[in-house]
């Protein structure tokens, strides 16, 4: 397995996901009743705090010098 940068953000967003999945699945399974309007808050307020985190996790990524440049994009060191 290839080694990679952890990601806070998308964890934060996927438990976020996995938690309005869980809500609704207990609604199917008829252990409790959820309004439909449930998933706007849990939805929303976790793709705003993946965002937060993503950008702070970046930021201090940057300033301790351990961002990796994508791939693609043209290194600083090399000519042309």
């Amino acid at each position: 397995m290839l080694r990679h940068r952890f990601q806070p953000g998308r964890l934060i967003a996927g438990l976020f996901l996995a938690a309005t999945g869980a809500v609704y699945a207990g609604d199917a399974g008829g252990l409790w009743e959820t309004p439909w309007f449930v998933a706007v808050p849990l939805v929303v307020g976790g793709l705003c705090t993946a965002g937060a985190v993503g950008v702070l996790a970046r930021s201090v990524h940057r300033r301790r010098g351990t961002a990796r440049a994508h791939p693609d994009e043209p290194r600083a060191d090399l000519p042309g």
